[in-house]
Formats: structure tokens, C-alpha cells, sequence
């Protein structure tokens, strides 16, 4: 079995995205990686170049600026570091720049690869999400998170990222069908130097809306309030990934949150109480649970 993981980034250090800690998180399941770099106003090219030489494949890319409507853009530059993943790869290990895999998950993701290699009703495979939020203590306790999404996929080249890069179809635009792991993909899209995050509001929402809609709805500042931003939140107890280290140890900002306003409505309440009970997923879902013989995996 042949793994290829893939990505894509541009301007990681002027927007602070962790993608050294998100690509070598999950390169010791991955035969090769293809990284589409977009021309950068930073060092992003020379960031990746020095994560490891032999595995690492860059393609060199130029956003289309013109795009301004639902984050298309990202899906094009997802698509173009698909379309370089060789033939031979059964697998395609698809990781955001934000996102990041504990490595206590990593056999689960391999040992869930090699037991649907060979199924083809198999299409990909779903995560579970946590969703961190100003820091690295809290992770978003609402339903708004979107709480599954896929991030392994069949290297079938019919298949497209979808919309804003969050999922994928297949090119007739039917929706893929997956199997749940028990596996968590850590997302830190949220957790930026309040600095950093603020460049990001003002910049990178000009993918998503015209002009207007920037000057209207994104606050100019020199740095992001995370407090006006805040959602219901509880305290993250477990662990962060080895590769997060380091970031996690050079933060320099404080961001606290009083959980006790954190009171679910009586919708969250039932919404809650039907998940753990028939494993029902509420919100966005953009695939199909592919029905097996022996599946457990029900009401997703």
C-alpha cells in the first residue's frame, strides 16, 4: 500500500499557519507529500523545502486573485497538488495548513487504510474534529464546529475538493461515500498571534466576498479581539500533539474564557443527548456513510 499526503499554502509565516507541525504530523504514514506553494510575500517556499527532501514534492503556484466568491481558490489549489500524486499512491492524505494529527491516532489512520484498500465502496475516510479557539486551552463546545469532515481519499483522480477545500466530490459532483475512524484531526485555525489573526480577518476574506462586504463586516485593527469573536467553549484536557511543542511554548498572548457562559440551549441540550445516543451528526455533512457488511458505523 503507497500513502501520498498533500497540501497546499501560501504566506504561512506572514498569517502564522503551523503547517511545518500539520505536514510532519502525519508524514510518518506517508510514502511521498506534494505541497502546491503559492507565491508568497514570505519565506513559505523556503519553509517546506526544509521539512525533508526526499518526500517532499513542491509545486510551485499562482493563486487566481480574481476569484472572489465562496473560497474557490482554495479548492482550485487543493486540486492541483491532487492532480501530481503519482499513480502507484492507493491513498491520498489530504491536511490543511491549519490542521494538525495527534500522533497517538497515526495507526488507527493506517490500519483503517489497509482494511478499505481493497473495499470499493470505500471512497475516503472521516475524522472526527476538535476545533481550538483563542488558545490552546479551549476547543469549541457548539454546534456551529463542524464536527467530521474527510481527509483520506481514494487516489481517484475523478474526485474534486469542494467549494472552499473543506471536503471533496466526485467529479459528477456526487457525494463521496466514507467509513468514520476513531480519529481526531486537531484544528488551529483559531489559535493565531492576535496580530497574525488579524492580517488573516482583513486578507484572506477577500477569497470569500467583494470589496463591500470586506469594508463592512471585518474590523480594522492591529490586532484581532477574540472576545468579540467567542462561541461556547469548554477546557481542552487532554494532550496536544509532539509537533506542536514548541508553538504552544512560544505563546505570547493571553486569552481566558469564563466556561460558566458557556450554557447550552435546550436544542444543543437535545441535539447533544440524540449524538451520544444514536451517533447522529448535526450541521454541515457533505458525504455518506458507505454501508458495509459488519459496519458499526450508524447514524452518521
Amino acid at each position: 500500500m503507497k500513502v501520498t499526503g498533500f497540501t497546499f499554502i501560501k504566506n504561512a509565516l506572514i498569517y502564522d499557519y503551523p503547517i511545518v507541525e500539520a505536514i510532519t504530523s502525519i508524514l510518518p504514514i506517508c510514502d511521498d507529500f506534494v505541497v502546491a506553494v503559492g507565491e508568497s510575500d514570505d519565506d513559505t517556499l523556503a519553509l517546506i523545502r526544509q521539512i525533508d527532501k526526499h518526500k517532499i514534492k513542491i509545486v510551485e503556484t499562482k493563486w487566481d486573485e480574481s476569484l472572489r466568491e465562496g473560497g474557490r481558490v482554495l479548492a482550485l489549489e487543493t486540486d492541483k497538488a491532487f492532480a501530481q500524486i503519482p499513480d502507484e499512491s492507493d491513498w491520498a492524505f489530504y491536511i490543511q495548513g491549519d490542521e494538525v494529527v495527534h500522533e497517538k491516532y497515526l495507526d488507527t489512520i493506517y490500519q483503517s487504510m489497509v482494511r478499505f484498500k481493497d473495499e470499493p465502496k470505500v471512497d475516503g475516510l472521516l475524522f472526527k474534529y476538535l476545533h481550538f479557539y483563542g488558545s490552546y486551552d479551549y476547543v469549541g463546545a457548539s454546534y456551529s464546529w463542524y464536527s467530521h469532515e474527510i481527509r483520506v481519499i481514494r487516489n481517484n483522480k475523478a474526485m474534486r475538493s469542494f467549494r472552499d477545500a473543506q471536503g471533496f466530490r466526485k467529479e459528477d459532483n456526487k457525494i463521496l461515500r466514507v467509513q468514520p475512524i476513531d480519529a481526531y484531526m486537531y484544528h488551529y485555525g483559531w489559535v493565531k498571534d492576535p496580530r497574525a489573526m488579524q492580517l488573516k480577518q482583513e486578507n484572506f476574506n477577500k477569497y470569500w466576498h467583494d470589496d463591500n462586504w470586506l469594508e463592512e463586516n471585518v474590523r480594522k485593527s492591529d490586532e484581532f479581539d477574540y472576545s468579540q469573536q467567542v462561541r461556547e467553549l469548554r477546557l481542552f484536557d487532554g494532550t496536544h500533539p509532539e509537533v506542536m511543542k514548541n508553538r504552544i511554548a512560544s505563546k505570547n498572548w493571553k486569552f481566558d474564557f469564563d466556561i460558566s457562559f458557556s450554557r447550552k440551549t435546550f436544542k444543543d441540550k437535545a441535539k447533544e443527548f440524540l449524538s451520544k445516543k444514536l451517533g447522529i451528526v448535526w450541521g454541515y455533512k457533505n458525504y455518506r456513510i458507505a454501508k458495509l457488511r459488519n459496519s458499526n458505523s450508524r447514524g452518521l
